[in-house]
């Protein structure tokens, strides 16, 4: 890993998709309109709830984020740089030869918890990294990032099982509620129903916001973990797949699509420019 920069935590929403579009733009990768359908997410999370000793992602007592969507990962990667995790060649230099940055969560890289692109399983992880931290007793919290079309997967709901039945009230599960996943809209793919109904079923205590509100989202994100239940967390979040670019929102097309000049200097352009 190269020398860090030096942390900015400013973490705001139109900076940190100018910073995904460079880094989709320098890498012609995919999987920009998932990456903005987080940011605000991520943001409030980043900012003001999760813990990072001296700004250290390796701190043995570290809250864990836990990206279980792994292809949403460059709006992580854009988190991180404000943190001054990482520094600006790496973000110009992503997904070229060499590069250590990934287009999928790579537990190598400090600051992401698990190796994630195989939907369902990070959840899974993040259950039992708060398993593990129930029964040190360190106080620390787990948070796992996953897509609606994500859930579609059998080994969420039995991780979920688990976290109910032992209590890990240190546990939350952020469902990216934005409509879409690969190949589609979800209720076209596979009916979802109520998410939020789902979870309480499971045992979770549950709520369901505006995903692009950034006080709703930390006001909800404050009342679960303030909350005397001891049962787990679950957040969902409304949010617009490509949110952010309008040519982008709700465009399915834009989760395999990459960005000529043309589409990158318009996409900067709707987001206020190269500033």
């Amino acid at each position: 890993m190269n020398a860090v920069i030096s942390p900015k935590k400013s973490f705001h929403a139109k900076a940190l998709r100018r910073t995904v579009l460079k880094m989709a733009f320098a890498g012609s990768t995919v999987h920009i309109g998932c990456a903005f359908s987080i940011i605000e997410l991520l943001a409030v999370l980043y900012r003001d709830h999760l813990r990072y000793p001296e700004n250290n992602p390796l701190a043995p007592d570290r809250d864990y984020l836990v990206l279980s969507k792994g292809h949403g990962v460059m709006a992580q990667y854009a988190c991180m740089y404000e943190l001054g995790w990482l520094n600006d060649g790496q973000l110009s230099h992503y997904f070229a030869d060499g590069s250590d940055l990934k287009g999928l969560s790579d537990s190598r890289i400090p600051g992401l918890e698990v190796t994630s692109g195989s939907l369902g399983h990070g959840f899974s992880v993040g259950v039992g990294l708060s398993m593990g931290a129930k029964l040190r007793g360190t106080g620390q919290k787990v948070v796992a990032l996953v897509g609606d079309g994500e859930i579609n997967e059998g080994p969420i709901w039995e991780g979920a099982l688990f976290a109910a039945h032992h209590e890990l009230k240190n546990f939350m599960v952020i469902v990216d509620e934005n409509g879409y996943q690969a190949m589609g809209a979800t209720q076209d793919v596979l009916k979802l129903g109520s998410v939020q109904a789902k979870f309480e079923s499971f045992g979770f205590e549950a709520v369901t916001i505006d995903g692009h509100d950034e006080v709703a989202i930390g006001n909800a994100i404050t009342q679960l973990w303030s909350s005397d239940s001891t049962s787990p967390k679950a957040l969902i979040a409304r949010t617009i797949k490509g949110k952010g670019v309008p040519f982008m929102e709700n465009n399915n097309m834009w989760h395999y699509t990459r960005l000529n000049l043309e589409t990158y200097e318009s996409a900067l352009l709707a987001l206020g420019g190269d500033e």
